[in-house]
């Protein structure tokens, strides 16, 4: 079975390294791939002959934060397959609101429970290919 590749863009090491531990251990093959920032990501984007098939956006980082990334992502007919889940350790209705609106495929709180974090991500990943058109919260 084919990887999944997956672009992660955070800037937080420790959250990076607890959320990619936790995709290794779940039953999904992936190949995924960091970066500290949106604009690292775009750049990315826009000279990758292979592009992901999906992105986790953390919306609080530095140089360009999630929300922006997500509207840039979204501009481009040529990033339109591209499952995007933003994440963030912080709910506020209004912002997972404004990222449906703006093209989010799904919204995923960051947990600090290793074991909550493998279910949410293996809920998270099964959808990728089955409810491309449904807004997801999972928390």
């Amino acid at each position: 079975m084919k990887d999944l590749n997956i672009y992660i863009a955070d800037d937080d090491l420790d959250d990076l390294s607890f959320f990619k531990e936790a995709l290794e251990d779940i039953p999904i093959n992936t190949q995924v791939t960091h970066f500290d920032n949106g604009v690292d990501l775009m750049d990315r984007l826009f000279s990758d002959q292979t592009l992901p098939e999906v992105i986790f956006l953390d919306l609080y980082m530095p140089i360009m934060d999630g929300f922006e990334c997500l509207m840039d992502i979204r501009n481009f007919k040529k990033f339109k397959n591209i499952y995007i889940i933003a994440y963030s350790s912080i709910y506020r209705e209004r912002e997972v609101n404004q990222l449906k609106q703006d093209g989010a495929n799904q919204f995923l709180k960051k947990s600090s429970s290793y074991k909550e974090l493998k279910k949410l991500l293996l809920d998270s990943l099964s959808k990728v290919n089955t409810k491309r058109n449904d807004f997801i919260v999972l928390t």
